[in-house]
């Protein structure tokens, strides 16, 4: 069993800064994958940054210099800092991660509950 908490979200002024984090707990053997997805009103939810195990970080152009996705393995943490941010950016985020929880080394999906995320105009 897989338990995922994120935090981090609020309301933020157009140009401001927010920093999500998601901790996962639980039996966990390893995490390969860590990312961000986001979902507007009206839109499909899109992937917004990704990273591996061995910190290979990968963003959507929107968000390139602006986003940093960064992890703390032995914690089993990700995390999203923000900057410069713009009504656009206005989203339910979800963290992701794969996770294997057994030594037979097969991976599943596991998401986060989402956090709100609104930057005024």
């Amino acid at each position: 069993q897989v338990h995922m908490v994120e935090s981090g979200g609020g309301l933020v002024e157009n140009g401001g800064s927010l920093r999500l984090s998601c901790a996962a707990s639980g039996d966990i053997v390893s995490i390969t994958v860590m990312g961000w997805h986001r979902q507007a009103p009206g839109k499909q939810r899109e992937l917004v940054a990704t990273t591996t195990n061995d910190g290979d970080p990968k963003y959507t152009n929107s968000v390139k210099g602006r986003f940093t996705i960064s992890t703390e393995l032995a914690k089993n943490t990700v995390y999203l800092q923000m900057n410069s941010l713009k009504p656009e950016d206005t989203a339910v985020y979800y963290c992701t991660m794969l996770i294997s929880t057994s030594t037979e080394g097969s991976f599943s999906r596991y998401w986060g509950q989402g956090t709100q995320v609104t930057v005024s105009s």
